[in-house]
């Protein structure tokens, strides 16, 4: 399980990460998103120990990071936004060092680097030196860093940035293999990734969490398109104000006044029946996580 117990860090006068608490249990991928700026990157240095919170803690497996660093990232895997490679070293070689440091028993390391290579599809490169490498395939030997001592919880930034879409495919199923023994949080800026392989959306506006939501319940919405003869004017007083309602492209979209409750589709059907509406057609609303995206980044999101 991994933990955000309050996270607050400042630099100066400006306030990265503003209060930010979730937890994420095994098993999960959930996809940390935001525009830049948002403070997902911020996010996830604490939570990893790369950076001390200015406030709040972090805790992996019930462990504080701050308190007990080495043994809180013995079980944590983190692929940062710019990979932590060494150029002039093999593939191997890197891999072998990483073991080192991260204090892997000699006699293991062998068996870890040949199961790292094998999984994230780099044991033809095993010997080639880092430099020489596309961009793609340094990616990969990022993540098989990540994964080396077989951690309980992931932390990946960016993991399929520089990947063509075979490599993509080959990263996506990786990650959903590595999810059912681990802890997985991501951050990504492709969409279409995060509804492919993602349980739940972690949404930052503004160094906070304004979204914390299962895919499922996002993709739902809870608002309904109705497409009726009557004006905007005559809907609303239909709906006697207990609904907001709104015009785009011809159509009404109807919202409960409070966001969090679902439209109640029968009984706005029946209200409007009985106030002499015609009801051409009424349907939930069905919203992609694009438009999800957009429409937190205005503020507008219900």
């Amino acid at each position: 399980m991994l933990s955000a117990n309050h996270l607050t860090r400042t630099y100066g006068d400006v306030i990265a990460v503003n209060d930010v608490s979730f937890e994420i249990s095994s098993g999960e991928i959930v996809g940390l998103l935001g525009h830049n700026g948002a403070g997902k990157t911020t996010v996830m240095k604490l939570l990893t120990g790369y950076i001390e919170p200015s406030a709040g803690s972090a805790s992996v497996d019930g462990i504080d990071v701050q308190e007990n660093p080495v043994a809180a990232r013995s079980n944590l895997g983190y692929l940062p936004e710019s990979r932590p490679l060494y150029s002039e070293f093999t593939v191997a070689d890197y891999l072998w060092f990483t073991a080192t440091v991260r204090g892997v028993p000699r006699e293991q390391r062998q068996d870890l680097i040949a199961k790292a290579l094998q999984r994230t599809g780099l044991v033809g490169r095993a010997l080639e030196t880092i430099g020489t490498l596309s961009r793609g395939y340094q990616q990969r030997v990022g993540v098989a860093q990540a994964i080396l001592h077989n951690p309980g919880t992931l932390i990946l930034d960016e993991p399929t940035n520089g990947l063509d879409p075979s490599q993509t495919q080959h990263m996506r199923e990786l990650v959903q293999r590595l999810a059912k023994d681990a802890t997985v949080v991501l951050s990504t800026h492709i969409m279409q990734e995060v509804e492919a392989i993602c349980s739940r959306v972690l949404i930052m506006r503004d160094g906070v969490i304004a979204v914390d939501e299962s895919m499922e319940n996002l993709k739902e919405g809870n608002r309904c398109w109705l497409s009726s003869n009557a004006s905007l004017e005559e809907v609303k007083t239909a709906l006697n104000g207990s609904m907001q309602v709104r015009q785009f492209d011809g159509r009404y979209l109807i919202a409960h006044e409070d966001s969090s409750i679902k439209c109640d589709i029968p009984a706005i059907v029946r209200t409007l029946v009985t106030n002499d509406i015609a009801v051409n057609r009424i349907e939930p609303e069905k919203r992609d996580l694009e438009a999800l995206f957009r429409m937190d980044h205005t503020g507008g999101m219900q």
